[in-house]
Parts: C-alpha cells; structure tokens; sequence
C-alpha cells in the first residue's frame, strides 16, 4: 500500500504515536496542530466529531504535556495524545447530549470513570463523538448535531452507537476511542468502518457511577482502535475494579498491554453463521464472512460449524423484554412529562411503552431465560476454545434511511431487528470482539465476531490480533479520500 496522502503523525497507530511523543520524536503541540488541521479538513463530510474544544485552549494543554515530558515527567502512555469521548458518557466541564435535544446543553460536572481514566493516563479530550439519539439504534443521526456518515462512502450509515467514534478512527481523525455497547454498538460501527471494537466481558470496564449498577447488565464501554494493540492498551486504561460499581471486575488490566502473540495450532473454532437460516442476512455478508474462516485455518485452527441448543426466537424475545425494562427505566421519566415526550423519537417511545406493559414475572421470566442462554453457550464452549459469528447482517446502507425495512427478503419488525446477530455475546456477558474480513465488491467493509468465553477477554484480543497480522485489512484498505491521488 502506498504511504496515506496525509500528514505522517496521523497516520501514526496510537501505540506508535505514544512512543514517538515519549521518545521526543514529536511534540504533543506538534501532534496537536496536526489532528486539529486533519479534523478541519475531513470531519465536516463526515460529522464524526461534535461539541469540539477551541483549538487555543486544546494547544495550551499540549504544551503544558511538552512541559511535563521536559521535567521527565509523563501521566501514562496517553500522554498528550488527543481523544474525542462518546457522547453518551459524562465529561466534566464539556457538554453531553446524549443526542437529545433535552440534553443539547448539558454540562456535567463529573467525568464517567472511564472519561477518568483516559484522562489520568494523560489523554487531551478534544470533543465528543457523535451518537444516536441516546444510543437507540445503530444508525447515527440525531436532532442535535445530524448524522454521521460512512468512512468509505459518506452517502452511507456509519453505523451506531459509536458511529462517530468508528468513522473519526477509520479517517484518521483520532489515534484511538472509546465506546460502548449494548446492541452491537462497538461492533457494528467497527464492522462499517474496517476497524476493530470490542465489547469486553461484563464488569471489565466499570459503567458509570449512576443509579444503575446492579440493573444495568447489558450496556458496557469498551475500546475501538485501528490495531489490536491499540485497543488492548485502551482496555488496560479502561478496566479495572471501582467500589462505585460492585460487579466490576477485580483482574489486573496490566496484562492487556502485554504482548498478544499466541501459537492457535489445534485451537478450536465454532462458526454459527447464520443460526442455520434463522437470521436474514443480505447478499454478500454470509459469503463474505464465511471466506473469512479460511483465515483461521491457516492460522492452525480447527474450525467446524455449529450450534446452540437454544431457540433464538425465545432469545429474541428475552432480549425485548430486558431492553424495554432498563431503557423505559432510564427514559420513563421524560415520557411521562408530554412537552418533553415530544421531543423524543418514536424508537425511544416504543422501547418506553414495551416497557409499561411489562410485568415482575416477565422480567424474571427474562432472566431465566437469559441464563439458560448462558448455560447454552457454556456447553458449547466445552467443545470449542472460541465461537465465530458475522458482526452485521447488512452492508451499510444509505444515510437518509433510519432503518432497514426488509432484509435478505424479510420485513424487519422492529428498528433493530436488522442487528439482532449481536444479540447474543450482549446477553451472554461475553467477550465479542469485531475484526475486519474484507469488503464486499461495492467496497464496502464487513467484519466478523469473535467470541470467547466469560472472561476470557485476553485469549479473544490474542486470536484477533493473529488474523489481524495475517489480513492486515485495516493497513491495506484505507478509506478512499486517505488515499495518494
């Protein structure tokens, strides 16, 4: 591939960039000015990048982080780099809109413990990462700040809720970034970007403070990064253990930011696929997927398909059932109030009204149900060291469109339906990480998922950086515009 027509300090992957800042190869004001003039130049086609800081006041940090390095001083492997947050988690003293016009100026006081940490480690927050409307959907458009579109072809979705943070990736606008997930929402995004995501095990990344730490069990952050390595030493900054939230884990996220080689000679794959004709997917995305697992054979894997001796109707409606009883919890109260009801979108009245009708016993009944998934998943695993499933069940489609009525022939009768593929790993509380595996002849990208065992985030980053050094899609396929004319 021919060097990208851009300047060679953003072309830096974020652990490169790191050493060269620590190494005095570059200034943090020199790395500063670049990304401000590379954002000036490609976010505006794109809106990857919203509620962003007066380059003055972001210039002046990079040069109290060039005073720090000249005392022999440095706050973490971050150290001056800038980063943009997703605009769903809290930042102290920089607007959070959550995409909502109820919250379009929305100051907090406190950053989430994540933000924290990025911060601690030395990050230069320049911004915010665009979402949808408080992360309902995987399509990133809002009334706030209007839609983010694709990395390879900006008349496209860039996928959600971490679209923007994907895009500002792929384009080169961010070394690294943070997101989180529920649906899919650092998978899908990384998927329609050629990007890596990963939703780390339940309890790796402390959510939060809120009022919801031992209710909310399906949403998580996580990192996404154009290396493997970049996103395992954002996860090393972002896990780790915070009284405020019990369920977090206690492991030491040191070991993320160790080296990730590992021989998969006999290691042993389950491919779902489709969930044998159960899930609708459009031309191309099974095929494309499934070319990708000769990748793992030649890694010296043993791939084999499979399937859970679950009913994924049953897992659908589980999934309902929990999403309507935690978004109605966080939303009930401005759907109850009518002048602020209006300005929610419909999606968001519809998860609040499945919410209403909801009984204790549905919701119990819901549990159950999702911990015999988990059992399902556990008997897999005793056959298999890891499980391969497609991240998205379509190609990107386009950006005025809010959601997919019809895929591979079948109507979708919910707006997220179309990415119910990502169901599973969510409720499972399982590492998913989405790789890259190529690009469909329109080209446009795809990746595949991931999945390992509870906890076993390490092993997942480790598989996923041995097919990244063997295809190297990220590297080899950059978005057009980044491209020598």
């Amino acid at each position: 591939m021919s060097p990208l027509a851009i300047h060679p300090i953003v072309a830096l992957d974020a652990d490169a960039l790191s050493r060269a800042i620590h190494a005095r190869q570059v200034s943090c004001r020199e790395v500063m000015q670049a990304y401000l003039a590379h954002i000036e130049r490609f976010n505006p086609s794109v809106n990857a990048l919203v509620s962003l800081r007066a380059d003055e006041d972001l210039l002046r940090e990079a040069d109290e982080c060039d005073r720090q390095l000249d005392r022999g001083q440095s706050r973490g492997w971050m150290h001056g780099m800038p980063q943009a947050i997703k605009d769903l988690a809290a930042t102290a003293g920089l607007r959070t809109t959550m995409g909502s016009p109820l919250f379009a100026e929305q100051v907090p006081q406190h950053d989430a413990i994540s933000v924290a940490r990025v911060r601690a480690c030395g990050a230069i927050i320049i911004g915010k990462t665009n979402v949808p409307e408080f992360g309902l959907g995987s399509q990133t458009y809002n009334s706030v700040f209007g839609t983010t579109t694709n990395a390879y072809d900006p008349s496209l979705i860039a996928g959600g809720s971490s679209g923007g943070a994907a895009v500002a990736l792929a384009l080169r606008l961010l070394p690294v970034a943070d997101g989180s997930d529920m649906m899919g929402s650092l998978r899908n995004p990384a998927a329609f970007n050629n990007v890596f995501g990963f939703r780390p095990s339940q309890g790796r990344v402390p959510h939060g403070p809120g009022p919801e730490v031992f209710v909310q069990q399906l949403a998580t952050e996580g990192p996404m990064g154009r290396s493997v390595t970049d996103v395992a030493r954002l996860l090393s900054t972002q896990a780790g253990y915070d009284p405020r939230v019990p369920l977090s884990l206690k492991d030491q996220p040191q070991e993320f930011a160790e080296g990730l080689q590992r021989d998969f000679t006999g290691v042993r794959i389950g491919w779902l696929g489709d969930y044998n004709g159960y899930l609708p997917m459009d031309d191309g995305v099974l095929s494309l997927s499934e070319s990708a697992l000769a990748d793992f054979t030649a890694l010296g894997c043993q791939v084999e398909a499979c399937q859970p001796d679950f009913s994924m109707q049953r897992l659908w409606q589980t999934w309902l059932t929990h999403r309507h009883f935690l978004v109605q919890g966080s939303l009930g109260a401005a759907y109850a109030d009518p002048r602020k009801r209006e300005l929610l979108k419909p999606e968001a009245h519809w998860e609040v009204e499945g919410g209403l009708r909801l009984s204790a016993a549905d919701v119990y009944q819901a549990s159950v149900a999702r911990s015999e998934w988990y059992c399902a998943l556990c008997k897999l695993f005793e056959r298999y060291d890891f499980l391969l499933l497609p991240t998205a069940q379509v190609f990107p489609f386009d950006a005025q469109q809010p959601w997919p009525r019809v895929v591979g022939g079948r109507a979708m009768d919910t707006y997220h339906r179309w990415m119910e593929v990502v169901i599973g790993p969510t409720l499972a509380g399982l590492p998913s990480m989405s790789v890259p595996v190529g690009f469909n002849p329109a080209g446009l990208p795809m990746g595949l998922q991931i999945i390992g065992p509870a906890q076993a985030d390490r092993a997942v980053l480790q598989l996923a950086y041995a097919h990244e050094q063997l295809t190297r899609w990220v590297e080899r396929c950059p978005p057009p515009c980044l491209q020598p004319a």
